[in-house]
């Protein structure tokens, strides 16, 4: 394993962050990791467009990720904030209705340089994220990975270039406990982070 370093998202990194996502044509479609921030989608996101209007955000501190570094360049990132930054998961509806204590984060995308996958930098990722989250005071966090136990029983594979957040078997390593299903494909996973010391 390579010896990556963990910068957070700021306006110092976010060349490293747009050089990362530009290399993937603005992952996931030209998302540029906005859609967990629109709910609703403000109209300056239509205007400015994804990769402007998170440029905006970063520059204004609105929202927070773990790069992981190898070297001088970005090959990975975990997207985490609190509920109001990163509002729209997916089944949003389903996680309201059953959700009894909110968390204070949520990791809500992953994301790993195709030329690094399956070699467990999504999981240096999410540390990474755990480790910025207990500088910012800890409390409870959630991540809704892909839960692939059915998939696999029925001899499916998925590209981990669809797993936005990774596999439930990676949370459980992780440290994180299993809550529930969500969606058809997905679940809900928590894990408590102390605060860092000073």
């Amino acid at each position: 394993m390579n010896d990556f370093v963990i910068r957070p998202l700021d306006a110092s990194t976010w060349p490293d962050f747009a050089a990362l996502a530009e290399r993937h044509n603005g992952v996931f479609g030209g998302c540029w990791c906005t859609y967990f921030h629109l709910h609703p989608d403000p109209p300056e996101r239509q205007t400015l467009g994804n990769r402007e209007f998170k440029k905006q955000l970063v520059e204004a501190g609105l929202t927070h990720a773990a790069l992981v570094f190898d070297g001088d360049e970005a090959v990975a990132w975990a997207q985490f904030g609190p509920v109001a930054e990163l509002p729209n998961i997916h089944h949003r509806k389903q996680w309201e209705a059953e959700t009894e204590q909110q968390p204070e984060y949520r990791i809500t995308c992953l994301f790993v340089d195709r030329r690094y996958r399956r070699g467990g930098v999504a999981a240096v990722a999410v540390r990474g994220a755990l480790a910025l989250i207990a500088r910012q005071g800890g409390g409870l966090v959630e991540a809704y990975p892909h839960d692939l136990v059915d998939k696999k029983k029925a001899g499916k594979t998925v590209s981990s270039s669809f797993l936005y957040n990774a596999t439930r078997t990676m949370y459980e390593r992780e440290g994180f406990t299993y809550l529930r299903p969500k969606g058809l494909g997905n679940c809900v996973m928590s894990k408590r982070v102390a605060a860092a010391r000073q």
